[in-house]
């Protein structure tokens, strides 16, 4: 087994040596790339199908030097091999780490706790992928003998995010005639809106929730089923118990692990798909909790989506250092986030159907970095974690790029772009893709290389104008391009910030795999909502500011 005790990285001698290079880094792009014609040549690496150009982030060979030694001397590779290994390296609830197993092929062999965990994945696999023909084929019918054609994800977190960013990002690969809808907001308007216009009879409702118990997941899924059952009775069906009970167990499936819960709720425990408990819900996308992805582009692309993965996995296992493409974008953001100041990473795709990619990195970043102890408890005494955010190019030019110009603040920024457009375009339309992705290199071209006061003087501005139209440039970004946003690439991308996300957690010695933060707000408004329903003890025993809110609440509520 190996040491998992966390090391204090400002402790390290790397450390020391970025912390005294930070203080007197002058960086200068421009005077970088003239001066180094190979430059863009030296700084551009691959990683699968994915063209990585970090050219213009503001590092040289001396500080790549120094991460890579903190890389060294904080274990990152000791802690990637025990993950990829299957030890617990999360502590706190003392469980594997194998998000990277689910995209194994299945002639690999890992015992993890006494059971082949490559084994279990590829049989869950196969009767995931039988059921997806099953729907996709037409031969799994409802109650009245249709086959389906809405597929309605409910879950949360994990079981939400990841399920709805694919199915968006790999619309052109949905088979017609299909489509899917999630719910996850407990607010009752998410579960309205997504059913109103539903026919039941060819609707599959796909309840995802590994516990069974997760209240939001668990209280969208009953709005559904009385959704559905109220509106079969209006055709005079699911009128009676064992009617309901069919009707139910043609309409509903579950990803779960507690089939006792499952059956509770009606739904036969032989069409629930599980996964295990060293699957974290934000890495679990490529587990069953992609079954509606899985029926959308059906098993073979599904299996590209998995193949590309691990594609990546193998990049981050096997790839030399200086040519590892996880490691040295974690790196930098280490670099930006605890000596350079920044604050914020923006992911921004010149891609339509990657407008929920920046929702999706949100979860897997922040709620895997957010965290204030190291892994034996003790409290860190550096910044961990960033906040991520993003929307698509190029609405985002459009609202806060802005501020990523010409801001007092430096914001990291990660560009993504693709050389095939996904959407076929008509023949006078040709020249649009090329448009966009124009706006695509001139944003990260005017970010590296900025805009002086003699150049704008150039143009002919009025002298009292000139500082507002002065770019200082030097703000970093890296460009992600690949041929096609195809399955294959859409895993390659995420597994890449997977990666990215355990190097930073690893340099700063804390547990990335567990959520306790989620806990303390979901066990207190358990204790609130009798105070809401009228409880006056449970009112009472509120402090000042939640009482004030229940009382406005109660009061204006109609």
């Amino acid at each position: 087994m190996s040491d998992l005790t966390p090391i204090d990285p400002t402790m390290t001698p790397a450390w020391e040596a970025l912390d005294l290079r930070a203080d007197t880094f002058d960086p200068d792009l421009r005077e970088w790339f003239a001066a180094d014609p190979q430059r863009t040549q030296k700084w551009t690496l691959s990683a699968a199908d994915l063209y990585v150009d970090l050219s213009k982030n503001l590092i040289d060979e001396d500080v790549l030097d120094d991460l890579l030694a903190l890389a060294e001397q904080t274990n990152v590779a000791q802690l990637r091999d025990a993950m990829y290994a299957g030890e617990h390296i999360n502590v706190t609830e003392d469980r594997a780490v194998l998000h990277t197993a689910l995209r194994r092929p299945a002639t690999d062999t890992l015992m993890v706790d006494g059971q082949d965990a490559i084994a279990d994945v590829h049989a869950e696999l196969a009767k995931m992928y039988a059921f997806a023909e099953r729907v996709r084929s037409g031969e799994w019918v409802g109650i009245t003998g249709k086959p389906v054609e809405t597929v309605v994800n409910v879950g949360i977190g994990g079981s939400d995010l990841g399920p709805v960013m694919a199915y968006e990002a790999l619309a052109p690969y949905v088979q017609e005639g299909l489509k899917c809808r999630f719910i996850s907001n407990i607010d009752p308007t998410d579960a309205g809106e997504t059913t109103k216009d539903l026919d039941p009879e060819t609707t599959l409702v796909i309840v995802a929730s590994k516990t069974f118990t997760t209240l939001e997941t668990i209280t969208n899924a009953k709005v559904v089923r009385e959704w559905f059952l109220n509106a079969l009775r209006e055709r005079g069906l699911a009128t009676d118990e064992a009617s309901t009970a069919e009707a139910i167990s043609k309409h509903f499936v579950a990803v779960s692990t507690a089939l006792d819960k499952v059956a509770e709720f009606g739904i036969d425990p032989a069409n629930a798909f599980g996964f295990w408990n060293w699957v974290g819900g934000r890495y679990s996308v490529d587990s069953a909790v992609g079954t509606a992805l899985a029926i959308a582009i059906g098993p073979e692309g599904f299996a590209d989506f998995l193949a590309g993965f691990h594609a990546m996995d193998r990049h981050f296992a096997e790839a030399p250092a200086r040519e590892n493409v996880p490691l040295i974008m974690g790196l930098l953001n280490v670099w930006y986030g605890n000596f350079l100041g920044a604050d914020t990473h923006a992911v921004l795709p010149y891609s339509q159907y990657l407008h929920r990619f920046p929702a999706y990195l949100q979860q897997l970043t922040m709620e895997s970095n957010g965290k204030s102890v190291r892994r034996d408890g003790t409290p860190v005494t550096y910044d961990t974690g960033e906040v991520f955010w993003g929307e698509p190019g190029t609405n985002g030019q459009h609202a806060f790029y802005q501020l990523i110009h010409q801001g007092t603040r430096m914001v990291p920024a990660d560009f993504i772009a693709f050389a095939n457009p996904a959407w076929p375009l008509a023949d006078g339309d040709a020249d649009m893709h090329e448009l966009f992705l124009s706006n695509f290199l001139a944003q990260t071209k005017a970010l590296a290389f900025g805009k002086t006061s003699e150049e704008v003087r150039a143009e002919g501005t009025a002298e009292e104008i000139v500082s507002a139209r002065v770019f200082t440039g030097n703000r970093p970004t890296t460009s992600i391009m690949a041929p096609s946003l195809t399955p294959s690439v859409l895993g390659q991308l995420i597994a890449l910030y997977e990666h990215i996300t355990f190097v930073q957690g690893a340099v700063w010695g804390i547990d990335s795999f567990d959520q306790w933060g989620v806990e303390l707000g979901k066990v207190l408004a358990k204790q609130i909502m009798p105070a809401i329903e009228g409880d006056a003890a449970a009112l009472a025993a509120q402090d000042q500011s939640t009482r004030a809110l229940i009382e406005y609440y109660r009061k204006h509520r109609g």
